[in-house]
């Protein structure tokens, strides 16, 4: 029996993708001596399935309930409002809103971009599109280059010079159509919808994002050689309608850190100040202290140390979710976790 006035501990779900990683994760969760693969990310809270071209009948990235074989989202489906609250529900349904993984780079990822709220309705019936947020928590050298993002389109970079080099497949081009930086842990950017970008070799990161797949690849072989289904690239749109995807307002580099890379404030990661999609904080625990849900659902996720979210004896990789209706409970032990937060809800 699931006690839904509890923390609801949740399994490892990992998602297969077309780059390559998932060592640092492993080192998360203590497992030394492991390999990078193709599951470079951990999803969750996740009512979200995968999308991989030839594994459709493979599920992957929903998170089962630990000990069980329910999935969170049939939980959520079976106690809507004890979970997700009922003022989340009269605006949002019973969808969470958000995703959250952690993603470890063993390559650069392919330039990408995923659609607005607006686009995402218009091209894919979808209520979400996928702005996103990336939190650097640690990183490692590839083949001596310090981890970096590409990130944004600079100035005078049109629609037409974009779907030129696409299909050119001229990958230097492209990588010189976006801004490329050096990233430390700490550091914080948000992406919306509509923004260019890839994650590079090294990167270590918690990212969050509204909670769908629709990811537009603008390489057709992967840096490490991997070619790139057809479908992974448009999602279904077709190479002509994939470029709608893009928005075109190119910044300066000054300008596009200005306006997208976040402080991080008083543990606040991202709060609805930076957008009223989602919300990250930082929680250090040295002994013991008491969280309360607020009235709203979150998940929580140990980043390092160990001993107890509730009753449960906890170390670096366990996760959570919380419920709206959860009773107020305890955090025990020297532990730094992160702690999530769906759509802003008034």
């Amino acid at each position: 029996m699931i006690d839904l006035n509890k923390p609801i501990k949740l399994d490892r779900a990992g998602a297969w993708r077309t780059y390559s990683g998932g060592k640092l994760i492993d080192a998360i969760h203590g497992i030394e001596n492991s390999t990078d693969t193709n599951f470079p990310e951990e999803w969750m809270i996740s009512t979200v399935r995968a999308r991989n071209a030839s594994r459709e009948d493979i599920i992957e990235g929903l998170s089962i309930v630990s000990g069980t074989d329910i999935s969170l989202a049939d939980l959520i489906k079976e106690n809507p409002e004890k979970l997700l609250g009922k003022k989340h529900i009269e605006k949002f349904g019973c969808n969470l809103g958000v995703l959250v993984k952690v993603l470890d780079a063993a390559e650069r990822l392919t330039i990408q971009v995923h659609p607005t709220r607006a686009k995402a309705k218009e091209l894919f019936d979808s209520d979400y599109g996928k702005t996103e947020c990336w939190h650097i928590i640690g990183g490692r050298e590839i083949d001596g280059e310090k981890p970096s993002i590409y990130f944004g389109f600079k100035e005078g970079i049109s629609k037409e010079y974009w779907k030129e080099v696409f299909n050119k497949q001229d990958i230097p081009a492209m990588h010189s159509c976006l801004h490329k930086f050096e990233v430390e842990k700490g550091d914080t950017y948000l992406i919306e919808g509509g923004i260019p970008h890839a994650i590079g070799a090294g990167c270590l990161l918690i990212e969050v994002q509204e909670p769908t797949d629709y990811t537009i690849r603008t390489e057709r072989v992967t840096p490490k050689g991997l070619k790139v289904a057809d479908f992974m690239c448009h999602q279904g749109l077709g190479f002509e309608k994939m470029f709608d995807c893009f928005s075109y307002d190119g910044l300066s580099e000054e300008e596009t850190q200005k306006r997208w890379k976040i402080k991080c404030e008083n543990g606040d990661i991202i709060s609805y100040n930076n957008t009223e999609m989602f919300a990250l904080k930082e929680l250090i625990s040295d002994g013991k202290e008491v969280l309360s849900s607020e009235g709203v659902f979150s998940g929580i996720y140990v980043l390092e140390g160990e001993g107890f979210v509730g009753d449960e004896p906890v170390c670096g990789g366990s996760q959570f979710f919380i419920g709206a209706s959860c009773e107020d409970f305890t955090i025990k032990g020297k532990m730094k976790l992160i702690r999530f937060y769906g759509p802003k809800e008034d």
